[in-house]
């Protein structure tokens, strides 16, 4: 009996595929349907090449917490197809955050960093955020060991190069003691500079004619006093609304060298906007209360997510362009979350920038009082418009594919006085407020200084 080949349909010789083959043509089509990018025409993919599947990411093994859920670094080496995202994450140039005047006021002087030592802080710690090089934070701590001695409200500075390497370092240790710490090729060396300042009590008033910043300077105050006053008061007032008539009274401890002012301290200040006052107290823990004792500060939240989520490339201010290889900064961090994840606000704030934009995709921009902003990048949809007031926890966003970038991630970078830093590891405002015994002591020097903090003529104390 002759067999019948099951390709050919009996009686007109025509032949059929294979079951198999045709199986695998549908998969095939299926896979190109599925995998396609959202938005073809506005998201460019870059290929992964050998170099960027073998990049080693910086702390690869670090544990950190999205909820009750856990992120896990993952190491580029030993998932190369499957878990590296490459991604270009920089907005058009007309894009960035726009300055206003106050801005100006607070921005750092180049790439001179000046910091107040705060509850919890280390050296290591403080630098770190701040993207400084590592190794140079080794060796200076590993050399000078009294470096971990910095205590609550001492002020330290320091001043890097364009690739983040440290170039000097200044700790103010008291009024009159300031250690000063420099490059020389390798390694460092330490001087002692002696003051001989005075330091008096300065109370000075003013009201608003056109704008704070202008008004401040024509009383008297310095553009750092300004600076200082306006991080205090940032969660409180909004300073571009003060109006022609509002009032201020500061309350300063300055050093003077031969009659010039060369630092200076903010004790207290008291801003009348209207019908209602803010004031801004320093306590003994070197922060700003307000005259109940209750914080200034606003609490964030550490991830802008609310689901486990798994940390693609980490933050790396002297990351190596895998191409390149030259010096190319990951300026924030990578979330690896599929498309449609909800995207949330870390902080209260008003959006100032929610669009599209360049390799970033749709991107959104917001700023939390006047040190901090966030930013949000490769979004598949924009939940916000500019203008908007947001709150901590509020949905802004669904995380995407847009811009130019190899897979659904989303990518999140923080800005402290318009210096980027790693927000895994930066010191964001707490919000709670003195108790017990420092509260006790507060209220009693409150008794002293408020009626300092009564409108009239600049006069020194």
């Amino acid at each position: 009996m002759q067999q019948t080949d099951p390709s050919t349909i009996a009686g007109n010789g025509i032949k059929i595929p294979h079951i198999p083959a045709v199986g695998a043509l549908i998969l095939t089509i299926l896979f190109f349907v599925l995998w396609r990018p959202l938005n073809p025409d506005r998201t460019i993919y870059i290929p992964l090449t050998e170099q960027v599947q073998t990049t080693v990411l910086e702390n690869e093994h670090l544990p950190a917490v999205v909820g009750n859920a856990s992120i896990e670094i993952v190491d580029g080496r030993k998932s190369l197809q499957s878990q590296v995202i490459e991604s270009l994450d920089q907005p058009k140039p007309e894009d960035d955050v726009v300055k206003d005047e106050i801005d100006n006021a607070i921005a750092q002087d180049g790439n001179l960093v000046q910091y107040t030592v705060g509850r919890g802080d280390s050296l290591y710690g403080i630098m770190a955020q701040y993207g400084v090089n590592r190794a140079d934070i080794y060796l200076l701590t590993k050399e000078y060991k009294q470096l971990a001695n910095l205590r609550i409200g001492q002020q330290i500075s320091w001043t890097t190069d364009r690739e983040h390497n440290l170039k000097t370092f200044n700790w103010i240790i008291s009024n009159n003691n300031i250690r000063i710490y420099e490059r020389n090729g390798d390694d460092f060396t330490e001087r002692t500079e002696t003051r001989e300042g005075i330091w008096q009590p300065f109370s000075i008033s003013g009201n608003i004619d056109s704008n704070f910043v202008i008004d401040a300077k024509n009383s008297g105050l310095t553009s750092s006093e300004i600076a200082t006053i306006t991080k205090a008061l940032q969660w409180q007032l909004d300073f571009r609304r003060l109006k022609k008539g509002d009032k201020f009274s500061v309350l300063l401890s300055r050093e003077m060298l031969d009659n010039i002012h060369e630092n200076s301290q903010l004790l207290a200040v008291r801003i009348q906007n209207g019908s209602k006052d803010y004031y801004a107290i320093l306590a003994e823990d070197g922060a700003y209360y307000d005259i109940n004792g209750d914080s200034l500060s606003q609490s964030f939240l550490r991830y802008p997510l609310d689901k486990q989520a798994r940390i693609s490339s980490p933050f790396n201010p002297r990351r190596l362009h895998p191409v390149t290889k030259k010096i190319a900064p990951h300026n924030g961090v990578d979330f690896a979350v599929s498309r449609g994840t909800p995207v949330l606000s870390v902080g209260e704030g008003e959006v100032v920038i929610a669009k599209y934009s360049g390799s970033a995709g749709n991107f959104i921009a917001i700023r939390h009082g006047r040190q901090y902003t966030t930013k949000y990048m490769h979004l598949d949809k924009i939940l916000v418009k500019p203008g908007q007031q947001v709150k901590k926890g509020d949905k802004i966003g669904l995380s995407g594919n847009t811009g130019r970038s190899t897979g659904p991630h989303l990518h999140y970078e923080l800005h402290i006085n318009g210096q980027v830093v790693n927000p895994l590891t930066a010191n964001l405002p707490v919000s709670s407020g003195l108790t017990g015994k420092s509260k006790t002591t507060f209220l009693e020097q409150l008794k002293d200084i408020k009626p300092k903090l009564a409108f009239s003529v600049t006069q020194k104390s």
